[in-house]
C-alpha cells in the first residue's frame, strides 16, 4: 500500500509542477511554439535519467524513492503525449517546419538530457 501512496504523492507534485512550469513559460513566451511542454519534456528527461541512475547505484537507499520520483512525479510531470498532440496540432495548422523543429529538437535534446542526468548521477556516485 505504501508504494501507491508514494506514487500518488509524487503524481500530485508532478502534475502541480507541470501546470506551474507550463503556464509560467506560456505566459512569458507565448503559445505559438509550445515552449512550456518543450521545457517540461527536457527537464523530465534530466530528472528521470538522474533519478533512475542514482537509485540504481545506491542500492542502500529505500526502494520507495523509485515510486515517489520516477514513477509518481515524472509520470505526472512528463508530457510526451501532450508533445505528440501539439506536434499534430501544429502540422494541422500548416506549420510543417515549426512542427518538425519541435519534434526533432525535443527528441535530440531529450536524449541528451537523459544522458546528462545519468552522467551527473554517475559522477556524484
Amino acid at each position: 500500500m505504501q508504494k501507491y501512496v508514494l506514487i500518488a504523492l509524487g503524481g500530485a507534485l508532478g502534475s502541480m509542477a507541470r501546470y506551474w512550469v507550463g503556464s509560467t513559460i506560456a505566459n512569458r513566451m507565448g503559445t505559438k511554439f509550445p515552449y512550456g511542454t518543450f521545457v517540461i519534456n527536457i527537464t523530465a528527461c534530466v530528472i528521470i535519467g538522474f533519478s533512475l541512475t542514482f537509485l540504481a547505484k545506491r542500492a542502500g537507499l529505500n526502494p520507495a524513492w523509485r515510486f515517489l520520483v520516477p514513477v509518481g512525479f515524472i509520470g505526472a510531470y512528463s508530457t510526451f503525449s501532450t508533445y505528440e498532440w501539439e506536434t499534430l496540432s501544429t502540422i494541422r495548422t500548416g506549420a510543417f517546419s515549426l512542427a518538425a523543429i519541435y519534434a526533432v529538437s525535443s527528441l535530440i535534446l531529450g536524449l541528451a538530457a537523459v544522458w546528462g542526468g545519468s552522467a551527473i548521477a554517475e559522477f556524484i556516485s
